[in-house]
C-alpha cells in the first residue's frame, strides 16, 4: 500500500475543493444523490461519488494515484457531526 502525502494544508485543500463542489460537480451530481459522499481530487478536478468515503477515495486513487481528495457529503456541509444539530444545507 502505498503512502499517500499531502501536499496541501487543510485550509487549502478544503477551499480548493469546496470551490470545485460549487463551480460545477455540485450541479452535476446533487439530484438523486443526496446524503453520498463525493470525493474530488483538488488538482484535477476528477471526483467519484459512493455511498461511504473509502470506496469513493479508492475508486479516485486508482485512477489518479497522487490525488489530493477532499470529500463532502451531498446536500450537507460537512461528511460527519457529532450532537444533535442537523447538518443539511438549507436551500
Amino acid at each position: 500500500m502505498a503512502i499517500r502525502q499531502r501536499r496541501y494544508p487543510k485550509e487549502e485543500l478544503a477551499r480548493r475543493g469546496q470551490a470545485l463542489y460549487e463551480s460545477g460537480i455540485r450541479q452535476q451530481i446533487e439530484a438523486g444523490n443526496e446524503g453520498k459522499i463525493v470525493a474530488i481530487d483538488i488538482e484535477t478536478g476528477a471526483f467519484e461519488v459512493d455511498e461511504n468515503v473509502v470506496p469513493a477515495t479508492n475508486r479516485l486513487f486508482e485512477q489518479y494515484p497522487d490525488a489530493q481528495p477532499w470529500v463532502i457529503r451531498i446536500g450537507h456541509r460537512a461528511v460527519d457531526h457529532f450532537g444533535a444539530r442537523s447538518l443539511k444545507l438549507n436551500p
